[in-house]
C-alpha cells in the first residue's frame, strides 16, 4: 500500500481478483472494490513514481471502487488523486456532488474523504496520486476539490490532460532526475490550471518551503536505509546540517523526530497491509530502518497504544 510514496513501478496482468485487490491497495490507499457479477473479473495495471507522484494506469472489466471510513481509518489520508479517463465512462461521488467522467477529463477527489467510482463498462483510467502539499492554493480551493471535473471548465485542461497522457507511459524508460522533472511538470501544469478555474493566483513560490517540501520527499523514499541520517539527508541536499536542522526546527519538530515517525507510520500501514502478511514483526521493521526488534516494539506500543502484534491480531 502506497500510502508514502516511494520509488517503484508495478506492473501486472491478472485475473484474480484478491491479487488485483492488494495490488490496488498497496499502489495506491485501502479501497473496497466489487467487480460486476455479470462479467468474468480481469485487469491490469502499470505504474511508476517519481518525485512523491505516482502515475497509475489501470485497465479493467465494469466495478465499483470506494473509499469507505474503514478504509480511511487504515491510512492513506493527506492525498488527492487526479483521474484522466482514457477509454470507457465512470460516475465519481464524494462530498455530495457527482460528477460524469468522460474520456480526456481531469476529475479531482481527495483520499481524506469517502468516495466512490462507479465503472458500468471496460474502461482505462489514468490516475496521479500526490500529497496535498503539492498544491500551492488557499484552503477554500484546495478543501473544495472533491468530485470536481475541470473537463469543460477551462481549455487549458485539455492540454494537461494530453500532456500527462503522453508523457505517463515513458516514465519507467528515464533516470530518476528525468522523471523528477515530468512529474514536477505536470504538478506544475495542474497548479496552472486551477489557479485559472478558480481565478485565484498561487502564493509567492517559497524557496525554504519548496526545499523542505524536497527534503520530506527524499526521507520517504530511504526510510528503509538505516543510514539515513541528518548528516546524509543534508549532503544529498547540499546545505550544511546546521540549516537543515534549522528548517525543521520552523515547523516545530526535529529532523531524527521527523524520521522516526514516518518510519513508525510506515510500519503501522505495512502490519495492516495483506502484501505484507508473510512478513514477520522484525522484518517489517528492518523493511522500514529499524535495526533494534526491541526498540522498534517498545517505539511503536509508545506511539499507538498497543504492540506490532497486538495491532496484527485486531486486523
Amino acid at each position: 500500500m502506497r500510502n508514502s510514496i516511494e520509488a517503484a513501478s508495478t506492473v501486472m496482468r491478472t485475473d484474480d481478483f484478491d491479487l488485483y485487490q492488494q495490488t490496488v491497495d498497496h499502489s495506491f490507499v485501502p479501497l473496497k472494490i466489487t467487480p460486476d457479477a455479470h462479467h468474468r473479473f480481469s485487469a491490469s495495471m502499470r505504474g511508476v513514481d517519481a518525485d512523491d507522484v505516482a502515475f497509475t494506469e489501470v485497465a479493467a472489466l465494469p466495478q465499483l471502487v470506494e473509499r469507505t471510513p474503514e478504509n480511511i481509518s487504515r491510512g492513506g489520508s493527506g492525498y488527492y488523486k487526479v483521474s484522466l479517463l482514457l477509454a470507457g465512462s465512470s460516475i465519481l461521488i464524494q462530498d455530495g456532488r457527482e460528477v460524469v467522467m468522460k474520456p480526456g477529463d481531469i476529475s479531482f477527489y481527495d483520499t481524506s474523504q469517502p468516495y466512490s467510482l462507479l465503472f458500468d463498462e471496460q474502461f482505462r483510467n489514468l490516475i496521479m496520486m500526490f500529497p496535498k502539499s503539492r498544491l500551492d492554493f488557499p484552503a477554500h480551493v484546495t478543501e473544495s476539490l472533491t468530485a470536481v471535473s475541470l473537463g469543460d471548465q477551462h481549455p487549458l485542461a485539455h492540454v494537461v490532460a494530453e500532456f500527462i497522457s503522453r508523457a505517463s507511459p515513458h516514465l519507467h524508460l528515464l533516470s530518476g532526475p528525468a522523471r523528477a522533472k515530468l512529474a514536477h511538470s505536470s504538478l506544475e501544469l495542474l497548479n496552472s490550471t486551477l489557479s485559472a478555474v478558480f481565478d485565484v493566483d498561487a502564493p509567492p513560490h517559497d524557496p525554504h518551503q519548496a526545499l523542505l517540501q524536497k527534503i520530506t520527499g527524499y526521507i520517504e523514499q530511504h526510510l528503509g536505509s538505516p543510514r539515513l541520517s541528518p548528516d546524509a539527508i543534508a549532503a544529498a541536499h547540499y546545505v550544511s546540517t546546521r540549516h537543515l536542522h534549522a528548517l525543521f526546527r520552523e515547523t516545530g519538530t526535529t529532523v531524527s523526530t521527523w524520521i522516526k515517525e514516518r518510519r513508525l507510520e510506515r510500519c503501522r500501514l505495512d502490519l495492516v497491509d495483506p502484501a505484507f502478511a508473510h512478513l514477520g514483526v522484525a522484518a517489517v521493521a528492518a523493511n522500514r530502518g529499524f535495526v533494534d526488534a526491541a526498540h522498534f516494539s517498545r517505539s511503536f506500543r509508545a506511539a499507538y497504544g498497543m504492540s506490532p502484534t497486538e495491532l496484527r491480531r485486531a486486523v
